[in-house]
């Protein structure tokens, strides 16, 4: 990584920015084991194509602002899988339906999760 956050940090922001943002099903893989060039995957569904690359622009943000700089970025123009290599993070941001066809989660079985916390919904009491 480019800042002093560890792999597991950058995972947390990068989370976080995504559910900000109304990702869903947030899956982040140790890929350290086979991958000798990546650490961790964070995989994220958005809604719909606009949905996908405003995710995509928040986890950028929030990343960048901690110091975490972007390598590329691959799909944006799209939305349906932008694709974001920071270095010793990648992180995958897709719409419903590519999610299902590609199926990362299957491909990266073997590889353990990390625990990633989100903050609780706010409710509105009346």
């Amino acid at each position: 990584m480019t800042s002093e956050l560890s792999v597991t940090e950058a995972i947390q922001i990068a989370a976080q920015a995504a559910d900000a943002k109304g990702g869903s099903e947030l899956i982040a893989l140790d890929v350290s084991q086979p991958l000798p060039f990546v650490d961790a995957f964070l995989i994220v569904t958005g809604r719909n194509e606009r949905n996908v690359i405003a995710i995509a622009g928040e986890v950028e943000d929030k990343l960048n602002e901690a110091g975490v700089k972007t390598k590329r970025r691959e799909g944006r123009a799209g939305g349906r899988w932008v694709l974001l290599d920071f270095g010793s993070v990648v992180v995958h941001v897709f719409h419903d339906e590519e999610r299902s066809y590609y199926d990362l989660e299957r491909l990266w079985k073997d590889c353990p999760q990390i625990e990633i916390t989100l903050p609780e919904p706010v409710s509105i009491s009346q």
